[in-house]
This record gives C-alpha cells, sequence and structure tokens, in this order.
C-alpha cells in the first residue's frame, strides 16, 4: 500500500525554520506549526487555507483571543501569550486542582498568562520567542534562546543546541551554548572556532553566543530539553572555576581580538 502525504503538523516544541526547511525540500510539505498547552486545546495555528510563514506559530485560532502583554499588563508587538478571560474560553482548563495561588497568577489582569514569550507581526502572525523564564537580557538586550539556537543547527555539525545565559563580569550575562554533534565530528577548539565564525555571519553582534561547551543534554521523559536544570548549573559556578576541557570561550580566540568592542 502506497501513502501519499498531504499534510504535516508539529506540537510540542517549536520547530527551527532549518527543519522545516529540510522537510519541504525533501516531501515537499511544508509543515504547519502550531501552540497549545496542556492547560488547553491548540490556541494559535498554521491552518489550512491561509498562507504560512517560516517560523511562525500562525494566527489566533477559532475560540482564543491572543494577546501579548508585558509585566505591567500593557499590550505590546512581543510579550506573553495571554488569553482574554472574557468570555472564558470552552478550551482553557478549570483551574489547577488544590493550588488557588497558582490559579490567581496565571489569571491575573482578565487574562490567562502561558509563560510563553512570542511576538505578532503586522498580519497578525505570532512568532516563538521563548519561555518568560528562558528569555534573558544580555547588556540589556533583550536575548532569545529559541532564535539562538534556531542559527546554531543551521550549522552541519550541530545535531541539537540549547542556548541559556552564563554569568560575565562586562556583560551581566552573555549567551552560552550547549551542543550536542551529529555523528563523525569530533568536539574540539577548531570546531569550536568554526561554529563562532559561522555565528557571526548570522546574528547581530549583542546576539552572538561568546560560549560553547560540547555535552550532554538534560531532557525530560518526552524528549524534551531540561534549561532550567542547564541555567541552574551556570548559575551555581565560581567565578574563577576552572572549565572543562571541552568548553569555549570566544574571547579567548586571537582571531576575535580586533572585535572585541563590538557589543
Amino acid at each position: 500500500m502506497r501513502v501519499k502525504l498531504r499534510e504535516a503538523l508539529s506540537a510540542g516544541e517549536p520547530l527551527n525554520p532549518e527543519v522545516i526547511e529540510r522537510v519541504r525540500q525533501a516531501w515537499g510539505i511544508t509543515i504547519r506549526d502550531g501552540y497549545g498547552q496542556t492547560e488547553t486545546t491548540a490556541q494559535i495555528g498554521n491552518s489550512p487555507g491561509q498562507p504560512l510563514k517560516a517560523g511562525s506559530m500562525g494566527r489566533p485560532l477559532p475560540g482564543y483571543r491572543i494577546t501579548l502583554l508585558d509585566e505591567e499588563a500593557g499590550v505590546r508587538e512581543e510579550g506573553e501569550v495571554c488569553i482574554s478571560l472574557e468570555p472564558r474560553p470552552a478550551g482553557l482548563m478549570a483551574g489547577y486542582e488544590d493550588d488557588p495561588n497558582l490559579n490567581e497568577f496565571t489569571t491575573r489582569h482578565g487574562h490567562y498568562h502561558t509563560g510563553d514569550v512570542a511576538s505578532r507581526d503586522a498580519d497578525g502572525y505570532v512568532t516563538y520567542v521563548g519561555r518568560a523564564d528562558d528569555v534573558f537580557k544580555s547588556s540589556d538586550y533583550r536575548i532569545s534562546p529559541f532564535e539562538l539556537e534556531s542559527a546554531l543547527i543551521e550549522h552541519d555539525a550541530v545535531a541539537e543546541a540549547a542556548i541559556v545565559p552564563s554569568p560575565d563580569a562586562v556583560r551581566g550575562l552573555v549567551p552560552k551554548a550547549f551542543i550536542i554533534l551529529k555523528p563523525g565530528r569530533a568536539p574540539g577548539r577548531e570546531l569550536a572556532l568554526e561554529i563562532f565564525r559561522f555565528l557571526r555571519r548570522r546574528l547581530a553582534p549583542y546576539k552572538r553566543v561568546r560560549r560553547i561547551e560540547f555535552s550532554e543534554l538534560p531532557k525530560t521523559v518526552s524528549g524534551k530539553i531540561r534549561r532550567v536544570e542547564l541555567r541552574r548549573r551556570e548559575e551555581s559556578r565560581e567565578p574563577n572555576a576552572p572549565r572543562g576541557q571541552l568548553e569555549f570561550w570566544q574571547d579567548d580566540f586571537p582571531e576575535f581580538a580586533k572585535a572585541a568592542s563590538d557589543g
């Protein structure tokens, strides 16, 4: 029996544009990415009949009024994904059992708060930025781990990557990448230099990954990367603690000495 695929969709983790493009080239199908939570049904999606935008989760689906809010509940073009509770959507859970404090926190300001940050363009398409806990500032610039991870996996040696903030005496925090390599690629200083150069051609100076560590990634039973564990690992490090043999800092490469003041 021969099966012909007409549509494909993705759920669970945000899908990097690189993956979407590889599937399109191989199968001739563009994956329709979407967004939802255990507490809800699908809130945002690339439903059939509307144009797709690479990397976007799509637009709000029927039954949900999506607003992007800042910490003061102001509406923004980039902010936390929130669902209006007036009226309360039928697809939203009744609440967390025996946890009134969490219920109050997640439904403050007349909205259900998802804990995820996204941006919305002029056409109403919503693009994932990251978990509110994962997004951080470096030299007062807002950093989206998802954007940097998407750039990393475009390198032909990188199989998986996770970005977390790493304490830095000058910038406060800098992006650090934990990387799993594809079979046949060996970790080391030469490959780290290659990846740093690769990223410098693709990212603005303030977004550049400053540190790389070749390492296994902690994951949940469902396969999601536990970035919180990596963040705690970095936060607990002593300022002068010795680095691992497979950890490399961009500042240590003479090749980048002339660009030390680029942000």
